[in-house]
């Protein structure tokens, strides 16, 4: 599935393109109980419900692709009679009718979705005939396919706020009157994938709202499908991998982790350059043991340490490799430039005050001058007292203790 894929499904949730035939639904409590089912011809819904149910459906293909939105596969044996896959194609082909395969569905998902609180479980029906296009993305009177699936969503189900209101049975301002909102989708699916404008029976698209949690679980069980982990889980891992090979030294760790995140977003804007100005090989980057040893290389990671990053992340990413593009982001980037530039300059400040300081000590005079200045520094006897003489002139600039002084 790629982003055109995604906006071209998307695009269709409006009220003139929508063709979702049927809606099935389950409500289920905090405590696993099913509090209501129903199925119903979707284009007969009331027109407020049917706009807030088809929002719902279009907001199940939100997010980024990799992040929010992965494609899963089906292993083998979940294609055969009696397997994950096997059941879904059944579930279509049903058209929502079959009531035994909706409530195997939504037993399938409150035995395995983790949630704390009640959550509404919905089935869209669709089937969409695929128009050609042309190569300048034009459409042509003609079907290439028709492409019949399944949406599911999985939505939080949450008491509205406490508040005050107006009471208009009694005349008076007081408490409100609180309801049970159903809210943008958690997580959710849609069988069979949709790639390259084409129905993909051996893959799932899969929704998930929050990136940091992709509720491998539901994939595995609900789905039957290999886990897959979203980038942001990717990119959480790799720091955790670093962050432990510097143990309770936590500073440094960070230090390494940002001079680590500057040196993957130098490479990243390298091919985005590279792409832009079609140099062919500026494909996609994965983090793989030999990129690994160079970046190590370049922030002069060493010893233990590098060794100890190096092992995890081979084991770590051995099926499972992220992009590099998805280990940073620009505002990250921006952060850790700022606190490199930060530090240089600190560090160049002590050393300006270094050189430009006046030390006593027991009688010694140490006096650091720039090198040009050299040539003008001579000795004299005043009133029996020597004297170094250093002549300057208007456009000089003179600093005793850090602090630029006239003279």
């Amino acid at each position: 599935m790629n982003k055109r894929d995604v906006m071209e499904l998307r695009r269709r949730f409006k009220k003139d393109n929508c063709t979702i035939s049927r809606l099935a639904g389950c409500y289920v409590d905090a405590y696993k109980n099913k509090l209501l089912t129903f199925n119903e011809n979707f284009l007969n819904l009331p027109e407020e419900e049917f706009y807030k149910y088809m929002d719902l459906a279009k907001k199940t293909l939100g997010g980024t692709i990799g992040n929010n939105l992965l494609e899963l596969d089906f292993p083998g044996e979940e294609e055969e009679p009696g397997g994950r896959q096997q059941f879904y194609m059944g579930l279509k082909s049903s058209d929502l009718k079959n009531e035994d395969l909706l409530e195997r569905l939504y037993d399938l998902i409150i035995e395995n979705y983790v949630h704390t609180g009640n959550y509404l479980i919905l089935v869209f029906k669709d089937t969409y005939d695929i128009m050609s296009r042309t190569s300048d993305n034009m459409k042509l009177d003609e079907s290439e396919e028709v492409y019949e699936y399944i949406l599911v969503s999985i939505c939080p189900v949450d008491l509205s706020k406490p508040g005050l209101g107006y009471r208009e049975d009694e005349k008076r301002i007081g408490a409100r009157i609180r309801d049970w909102i159903v809210g943008a989708p958690e997580t959710g699916f849609l069988f069979p994938a949709f790639n390259d404008r084409s129905s993909d029976i051996h893959k799932a698209d899969y929704y998930i709202r929050d990136a940091k949690d992709s509720h491998p679980e539901f994939i595995e069980e609900v789905l039957g499908c290999s886990v897959r982990r979203t980038a942001t889980e990717l990119k959480q891992k790799f720091q955790a991998i670093v962050k432990s090979a510097y143990g309770r030294d936590e500073e440094q760790a960070k230090l390494v982790l940002s001079d680590i995140a500057e040196s993957i977003g130098n490479r990243v804007e390298e091919l985005r350059a590279d792409a832009e100005n079609g140099v062919s090989s500026a494909s996609p980057v994965v983090l793989n043991d030999r990129v690994i040893d160079e970046i190590l290389e370049e922030n002069d990671v060493k010893g233990s340490q590098a060794q100890s990053i190096k092992d995890i992340c081979h084991d770590e990413f051995a099926d499972e490799a992220p992009l590099l593009e998805n280990l940073v982001t620009e505002k990250e980037l921006e952060k850790g430039r700022a606190e490199r530039r930060e530090r240089e300059l600190v560090k160049e400040n002590a050393q300006l005050k270094e050189r430009l300081s006046v030390t006593n000590t027991e009688g010694d005079v140490i006096v650091n001058v720039d090198p040009s200045l050299e040539g003008r520094i001579s000795s004299r006897i005043i009133d029996d007292q020597k004297f170094v003489l250093i002549p300057v002139t208007d456009d000089d600039s003179i600093v005793i203790n850090g602090h630029e002084t006239d003279i």
